[in-house]
């Protein structure tokens, strides 16, 4: 299904990133290449300047005729490791794609002066996410994909930012909300536990299959964390959103990130707070809250002629440089990658990024995850806020372990079955509805009854490590309907068709 290059593609492509970035080389890269690069829709104009830039600076004698398209990170991903062949020859693509996209040969590793260009000029973090073993394989875009708090400075103190405990009850004294998506999002929940020490890693084979995973979530540590968000959950101004927008309807707190600033500055206006997450106690202990960090990074494809090959490298590193990341910042309000950038002062100015520069301090690297994970641990929040005493915490952690344990013990039937899943009959997105193969690559749900508005998706082994289409599917009238996927092997077609 993977059309992988081939090895002397590879070793074709060793040759060019080793002559890349030297000076002896640069002769040898004047000419004009014709490329496709795929970036986010917000920064295609911003790319297509940038590239403009470059052809008029640099020295080499290069030319790019770039086609720049708007393809979403998650996306980039999902297509290049589909068909390396046909993908952009420049993309961009979030963080825990990584390794997939190095087992798929999507990814040309970095020549020696180019990575140590970039080690040192960028967050040691975003860096560790573009590695494999000791090579480079990626050049950082952002750092910014991760959460924190905002509030309104009117409602909350300064000096109580510090405190779960001071913040639920000035929440709880104003009648306003503390917003915090803990039972709709395994994302945020992961919070808790990082907080009191728990890990959740998984391992993959060479084929970029999960063979294992390295979970302490239930443990007391972990029974330490659920007692952490029991205190939220069970106080009556608790939301479970991450909505910058709940300003507007009487949230006083919201963890989210840095996409919902603008939104957020637009209600509070001089009352915007933003601070790292709080720290919870229990049993006379503190523990401070920590988070999921990623970032955005930017892939070269690897090339059948080195000198193009070396070119497209000398580009890439120009868009991701000091310059390039400090334009889209300003642009776009992205967090840099590039230490120099995080120095600058009107990026510490932002208080959005500020505060979560913060709690990056008590982050982990969002790795390879099953995309079954999602679901698994998104129940806990259910569960605990229905607990009534301690066994019940504990229970909820058994059945987490217990639905993780399922994962590795699914038959090859579940791994390949079909299923639809959507806030859709009465469900919220927690819910798949099984579908049969009719005939070869169509597979169908039984008769759904589905309202205008409602969305949905095809997905793959009760995973959302293969799902269908890239965007829901809306449900534009009231009815009876069957969902219909074809599925040619790579690419699925979702229909709606009247039951």
């Amino acid at each position: 299904m993977k059309k992988v290059l081939s090895l002397t593609l590879a070793l074709v492509m060793i040759f060019a990133l080793c002559v890349s970035g030297t000076a002896s080389a640069a002769s040898q890269l004047a000419g004009t290449y014709d490329i496709t690069v795929w970036v986010a829709d917000a920064i295609v104009d911003l790319t297509k300047q940038q590239i403009e830039d470059f052809n008029a600076s640099n020295t080499d004698g290069i030319v790019f005729n770039a086609t720049v398209e708007a393809v979403g990170e998650g996306d980039a991903a999902t297509q290049m490791i589909t068909d390396v062949e046909a993908g952009g020859d420049i993309f961009c693509f979030a963080q825990d794609q990584f390794a997939r996209l190095v087992q798929a040969g999507a990814l040309a590793k970095l020549g020696v002066k180019a990575a140590e260009t970039v080690r040192a000029a960028n967050d040691a973090g975003v860096v560790a996410a573009a590695t494999m073993g000791e090579d480079l394989f990626a050049y950082p875009l952002t750092s910014d994909n991760g959460y924190f708090m905002y509030y309104d400075k009117s409602v909350i103190p300064e000096e109580d930012v510090g405190s779960l405990e001071k913040l639920i009850a000035d929440c709880e004294a104003a009648g306003k909300y503390f917003s915090m998506e803990n039972e709709t999002s395994a994302w945020y929940i992961a919070s808790w536990f990082f907080g009191t020490g728990c890990k959740s890693e998984w391992e993959t084979d060479s084929d970029g299959s999960f063979i294992s995973i390295r979970d302490t979530f239930n443990s007391p540590n972990g029974l330490i964390a659920v007692k952490g968000m029991k205190k939220l959950l069970d106080s009556h101004y608790y939301i479970s959103s991450s909505d910058g927008a709940g300003f507007d309807s009487g949230c006083a707190v919201v963890v989210t990130g840095t996409w919902a600033y603008e939104t957020v500055a637009g209600i509070l206006g001089d009352n915007l707070g933003a601070a790292a997450l709080p720290s919870f106690e229990v049993d006379g202990q503190e523990y401070h809250m920590g988070s999921f960090n990623g970032c955005k990074l930017m892939g070269v494809k690897p090339q059948t002629d080195a000198t193009r090959a070396a070119a497209l490298h000398r580009l890439a590193q120009y868009l991701t440089g000091e310059e390039g990341q400090l334009e889209r910042f300003n642009a776009v309000k992205w967090g840099p990658a590039n230490l120099a950038d995080q120095a600058n002062p009107d990026v510490q100015a932002n208080v959005a990024l500020a505060a979560l520069f913060q709690q990056n301090q008590y982050s982990v690297p969002q790795g390879q995850i099953h995309g079954s994970w999602w679901d698994i641990a998104k129940v806990i929040g259910t569960d605990v806020k229905e607990a009534t005493d301690e066994a019940g915490l504990q229970q909820a952690l058994d059945n987490y372990t217990a639905a993780i344990s399922a994962v590795f013990n699914m038959s090859d039937e579940e791994k390949n079955a079909w299923s639809v899943i959507g806030g859709i009959c009465g469900t919220m997105w927690d819910t798949d509805f099984p579908m049969t193969e009719v005939e070869p690559g169509v597979f169908q749900s039984e008769v759904l009854e589905l309202k205008a508005g409602e969305e949905l998706k095809c997905r793959q082994g009760a995973s959302w490590d293969v799902n269908f289409p890239a965007d829901n599917v809306v449900v534009e009238a009231d009815g009876s309907f069957i969902v219909q996927l074809v599925f040619d092997g790579e690419v699925g077609e979702v229909s709606l068709i009247a039951g």
